[in-house]
């Protein structure tokens, strides 16, 4: 198949609403309907607690800035791969596809896995924990063998072409945005404020909060709102790319802002802080404040749906950093493979589909969750530090987009990731050593196949 004039071979499918539905549908999963209740944990000083959120909403707004210029300057499937490549070469590059495909992707799937299997044998009145079997010392729950089956069957729609996956992502962010516009609204509307609450009201209720709280809150937050650079991942088949990245990054970034930002406020309306931090659910006790017992399904169900989507979302971008990689024959050539008839990257969506499944038999949620976010932010972080690289040593690129308060705008996600970063190795040291003794073990990867590759007489990219 030949390349387009950005060097892309994927066929350009994907239109301003369905890219807009690949950002918010990636990211609004289970996060703002569990993670209030971790962060109220570590932050139950109200006006703090909406300042955390807040501070997040400005990171990922930032990073969507900035990305935006990246995304419309390099058009391509791969997003941060791509974006580090040009910026700071070929090792880094293969770092991030590695982390990727031992650190960060696998877990991210069986995070969500897990969550939305959990979610519908408990809408079906079913255990989530009880165990089916054991391998070995390895006991697998009811749970992660539905998870299991959930990244089978996105597998499956997206190796017949992101279209089919396209379709499915569409129609579940439909549902979840109006879900959670939906508990907004009847929250507000029909719902009482919450009783005993300091005279003042709702922002009356204060608390000392240690700066190492309040980071490591951050986490959950970040990722809550993660799945804002997803869209970069398959800007290889967006059409009219250097218009439509942009405007998709930054409609999607802000309607997710918009929606977590008005579902805290209501969950904080009907439930004091100190309800919540014991709240596995907050949304589920909202809706069973405002609509009853049964507001508990009908949450279990949203969320089922919700984080299905998500897993999907997923499915449609992780598999183009492997694909993008074998391009550059920096992963075996075969993960290049694109189906001639439906023009998907049908063996890096295989692989991810392996990976995924072998993850989620293994793994609990919070390892899951954990080692997704400490392995992502370190690239997401240097692909925003690209913006200054390649302007300083490509002042001549085309950008049809340039970062909104550069240089202001990339410095503040540096620096918020670099508070999140430094905080975490500080507070789980043996964890944050871990995640980042993986990805370095890319680099003797990495020697190790250049020199095959030049043995083979194989040419770069």
């Amino acid at each position: 198949m030949p390349a387009d004039r950005w060097g892309e071979r994927l066929t350009r499918r994907l239109g301003l609403w369905s890219a807009v539905a690949v950002l918010v549908g990636s990211t609004i999963g289970s996060g703002i309907f569990r993670t209030p209740a971790s962060v109220a944990q570590r932050i139950d000083d109200v006006p703090l607690f909406l300042l955390a959120w807040v501070v997040g909403a400005v990171v990922v707004l930032c990073g969507a800035l900035t990305y935006s210029e990246l995304a419309a300057a390099f058009p391509r499937s791969g997003g941060v791969y791509v974006f580090v490549r040009e910026s700071f070469g070929r090792l880094p590059a293969f770092l991030f596809a590695w982390a990727e495909l031992w650190v960060i992707r696998p877990g991210a799937y069986g995070a969500i896995g897990i969550t939305a299997s959990a979610y519908t044998l408990r809408t079906l009145g079913l255990d989530p924990s009880g165990v089916i079997s054991t391998l070995g010392p390895i006991e697998i729950r009811a749970e992660q063998l539905l998870g299991a089956g959930y990244i089978i069957i996105v597998g499956g729609v997206n190796y017949f072409g992101i279209h089919r996956g396209a379709v499915l992502q569409n129609l579940s962010t439909v549902f979840k945005v109006g879900a959670l516009a939906l508990l907004v609204i009847v929250g507000f509307a029909f719902g009482s404020e919450a009783a005993n609450l300091p005279a003042g009201g709702m922002f009356a209720q204060r608390a000392a909060v240690g700066l190492s709280p309040f980071l490591l809150a951050m986490v959950a937050i970040l990722w809550a709102y993660d799945g804002w650079a997803d869209l970069a991942f398959v800007g290889g088949e967006v059409v009219n790319p250097q218009k439509i990245l942009p405007r998709a990054l930054l409609i999607g970034t802000g309607t997710v802002v918009v929606l977590y930002l008005s579902a805290n406020l209501v969950y904080l309306y009907l439930i004091p802080i100190e309800q919540m931090k014991h709240a596995e659910l907050v949304a589920a006790d909202v809706a069973k404040l405002v609509i009853g017992p049964a507001g508990v399904v009908v949450v279990s169900a949203a969320i089922a749906v919700s984080t299905f989507g998500t897993l999907n979302g997923s499915m449609m971008t992780a598999p183009r950093i492997f694909f993008a990689a074998a391009e550059d024959n920096l992963f075996p050539r075969v993960i290049a493979r694109v189906d001639p008839r439906n023009h998907a990257p049908t063996a890096a969506v295989v692989l991810m589909t392996v990976m995924g499944v072998i993850f989620i038999l293994v793994r609990t949620f919070t390892a899951l969750a954990d080692q997704f976010i400490i392995g992502i932010w370190p690239f997401y972080a240097l692909a925003v530090a690209g913006v200054f690289v390649l302007r300083r040593t490509r002042p001549g690129l085309e950008r049809p987009y340039r970062t909104w308060g550069y240089p202001l705008v990339p410095l503040v996600f540096l620096v918020a990731a670099l508070f999140l970063l430094g905080n975490y190795l500080v507070r789980e040291t043996a964890s944050f050593a871990v995640d980042i003794g993986i990805i370095l073990s890319g680099v003797p990867a990495y020697i190790l196949w250049e020199q095959f590759r030049r043995r083979r007489g194989v040419s770069i990219g």
